[in-house]
């Protein structure tokens, strides 16, 4: 491991959008593409702590889209906005966009590894 999220700010609700925010994070590839095995592993190791319902399963998509749509927005924000004070530079946004377009073509909670 060589690293982990910080799920301070992730969610307090549906612990199955904390779910798509690490697949969001940990399962793309550098070029874009959502890495499927990584995913199925994920929701392999996610299921083995905590049996998802029915109703988390069929939001995935959605789940994945808000998670992709919440990070390019503070990311534009953070681009469009930077603080000279900042200790971290901002991060490109038009990742999660390229992301975001992959969710848009989702159909089944099946495409990402479930």
């Amino acid at each position: 491991m060589s690293g982990l999220i910080d799920f301070y700010f992730a969610c307090n609700d549906m612990y199955a959008y904390d779910l798509a925010v690490t697949l969001n994070s940990w399962c793309f590839e550098s070029d874009g593409a959502y890495n499927v095995t990584k995913g199925r592993a994920l929701i392999a190791g996610y299921r083995a702590v905590r049996t998802m319902t029915p109703e988390e399963e069929s939001a995935l998509p959605l789940l994945m889209r808000g998670a992709a749509l919440r990070f390019l927005l503070t990311r534009l924000f953070d681009w469009l906005n930077p603080d000279p004070n900042a200790l971290v530079r901002p991060k490109d946004p038009r990742e999660y966009a390229k992301r975001l377009r992959f969710h848009l073509t989702v159909k089944q909670s099946s495409e990402y590894g479930l």
